[in-house]
């Protein structure tokens, strides 16, 4: 799999490794059902919650890299 992003798309991580999920909802991202979400960018996601988009991508990557 190539490497996440911040324009990577919520949609295209939870496809491609659901166990992503949890990492989303840590951070108060609850809303992993919504369609709206689902089509949001790692970056447009983080604005809303107040969260690092660094920090995201970061751990995303180090949870697919270490399956």
């Amino acid at each position: 799999m190539a490497e996440i992003t911040k324009n990577t798309i919520i949609g295209d991580i939870l496809d491609i490794d659901a166990s992503t999920a949890p990492i989303f909802l840590s951070i108060g991202m609850h809303c992993l059902g919504c369609p709206a979400s689902r089509g949001e960018t790692i970056e447009q996601a983080c604005m809303v919650h107040g969260v690092d988009p660094d920090e995201l991508v970061k751990a995303l990557n180090e949870h697919i890299n270490n399956k």
